[in-house]
C-alpha cells in the first residue's frame, strides 16, 4: 500500500498472490467482510472427455479442423458484484456518529481523488488520464467516510461523505488481475482499512476464479503485504520494464 510517509510512487516490487499460502485475517478485526448474499454463481463449462485427445489427433494427422468454443453472450459475462455496506462504525467523542463504508460499484469523484492522492504525496496525473483508469479498471473499491449528529438518520444522505480510501483492478477477466493505486487518508491510516480493502479485491477476484493476482508496492510496505499472503519476486522471476527514452 502505498501512503503518505510508509509508501511512496510505485517501485519494482513484484508481489504476487499466492492461492495456497493466504494468511487468515486478523481476528483484532471487527469488520463486515461477509460474501453479498446475492452473489452470482460462477459458470464453469466442463470440456469433454475426448476435448484434448481429439487436438492431439488432429494435430498428428496435419488437420487444418480448428475447434472454436463459441463465444459468450452478454447475459453470460460475469462481472464482479457492486457491493455497498458499512464497514466500521463508532462513535467520536463529541457524540458525532462516524461510518466508514466501503463500495466497489460507486462512482469516483476524480476531484476527491486528486485530493486524496495529495494528501498521501502523489503526483499529480492528469484528470482525464486518472478518469479513463478508473473506467477501465476491473474492480475499484472505495472508502467513504459519512458523519451525523447523534439522532440523525444513518441511512438518509448526507453532505458529509468524504473519500478515505480506493483501491483498483485491472484484469483479463480470466486468469490474471493485478491491483494498483491502494492508498488510505493520512488521518485514517494505521486502522486496517487498507488491509480491508486488500481482503476484499481478493475475495471478489477469487470469485471470479482469477487467481494469478500480481501488485507493485514500494520496498517500505513488502511486509504488509507479506503479511496478506502475497510473495514477493516467487521462484525469481523479476518484474521488467520500459521506459521511453527521448
Amino acid at each position: 500500500m502505498q501512503t503518505s510517509s510508509s509508501a511512496s510512487s510505485l517501485c519494482a516490487v513484484d508481489c504476487i498472490f499466492n492461492r495456497s499460502n493466504q494468511q487468515p485475517y486478523p481476528s483484532s478485526f471487527n469488520f463486515n467482510l461477509g460474501l453479498p448474499t446475492g452473489s452470482r454463481k460462477l459458470k464453469v463449462s466442463k470440456l469433454n472427455a475426448g476435448f484434448w485427445e481429439s487436438i492431439r489427433s488432429g494435430l498428428i494427422k496435419n488437420n487444418t479442423t480448428q475447434v472454436i468454443e463459441p463465444p459468450s453472450s452478454p447475459e453470460e459475462e460475469e462481472e464482479p458484484l457492486p457491493q455497498e455496506f458499512v464497514l466500521v462504525e463508532k462513535t467520536l467523542p463529541d457524540g458525532t456518529v462516524e461510518q466508514i463504508i466501503f463500495s466497489s460499484g460507486a462512482e469516483v469523484d476524480i476531484y476527491d481523488l486528486q485530493a486524496l492522492c495529495d494528501k498521501v504525496g502523489w503526483p499529480r496525473r492528469p484528470l482525464s488520464k486518472l478518469a479513463a483508469a478508473l473506467k477501465n479498471s476491473y474492480m475499484v473499491a472505495t472508502l467513504h467516510s459519512v458523519k451525523k449528529s447523534a439522532g440523525e438518520e444513518l441511512t438518509g444522505p448526507s453532505s458529509g461523505k468524504k473519500l478515505i480510501g480506493m483501491a483498483r483492478a485491472t484484469s483479463d477477466h480470466a486468469f490474471n488481475a493485478t491491483i494498483w493505486d491502494v492508498l488510505v487518508d493520512p488521518s485514517y491510516q494505521g486502522q486496517g482499512l487498507g488491509k480491508a480493502l486488500i481482503e476484499k479485491i481478493i475475495r471478489a477476484l477469487l470469485q471470479r476464479d482469477i487467481g494469478n493476482i500480481t501488485l507493485f508496492a514500494d520496498s517500505k510496505v513488502v511486509e504488509f503485504y507479506r503479511n496478506l499472503g502475497f510473495e514477493p519476486d516467487p521462484e525469481g522471476i523479476k518484474g521488467m520494464f520500459w521506459y521511453p527514452r527521448f
